[in-house]
């Protein structure tokens, strides 16, 4: 992750503060890297097409360069202009086209959890030939798992003791978060929206 660009004229933090724009609740991963090159797993947990609350295991320099790659959004960028409780909140440095295009971005992720959109079954689920894998948790802890179904937007597997609803996971090399438990296990949901051939070839 590279910081080598052109000067950033971030939005002021007063105008953040005034809350010019929608803010948005959302439960988003991701990675952040402050001014002097140190890097932290993050979670968002509001924006806003002007800012961004997020929860890092560090305390930064008000007015300091952030950059973080998001799940679901990409790449953002901006200062950090206040220390909240277990993090910071930044502006965004964007061109309104980026700024319109994560507004609507924003949007869907505030619609998504009124329309169920993760449980809508929008994606072809399918078993895989091999059904076990292994489930890695935050803390590196590794359990070995059965994958009941999967498709390019999550899977469902079988597994016990079940993680708690919203502990980020990886199955296999695949990110995402658990979403939801049932009787025999939990459903994932995948940071990105995968291919089906990228799922058949890692999971045949």
């Amino acid at each position: 992750m590279s910081l080598a660009r052109k000067p950033l004229v971030a939005t002021p933090a007063k105008a953040v503060d005034r809350r010019m724009h929608q803010r948005v609740k959302v439960n988003l991963l991701g990675r952040c890297m402050l001014e002097d090159g140190r890097e932290f797993t993050c979670q968002v947990v509001d924006m806003s097409p002007g800012g961004a609350a997020m929860i890092v295991p560090v305390v930064g320099r008000i007015g300091e360069r952030v950059v973080a790659y998001v799940d679901h959004i990409g790449r953002i960028e901006g200062r950090l202009i206040r220390l909240i409780d277990g993090g910071f909140a930044m502006s965004m440095a964007m061109s309104a086209r980026k700024r319109d295009k994560l507004a609507a971005q924003l949007t869907w992720l505030a619609n998504r959890h009124i329309l169920n959109l993760p449980e809508d079954r929008r994606h072809e689920r399918f078993v895989p030939r091999n059904p076990f894998s292994k489930l890695v948790l935050p803390d590196g802890t590794e359990m070995r798992c059965r994958i009941l179904d999967v498709s390019p937007s999550g899977a469902a597997i079988q597994i016990d003791p079940k993680p708690a609803v919203g502990t980020p996971v990886s199955l296999g090399m695949m990110r995402g978060r658990i979403v939801r438990r049932f009787d025999e296990g939990v459903a994932i949901e995948f940071a990105i929206v995968h291919s089906s051939e990228t799922l058949q070839t890692y999971f045949s």
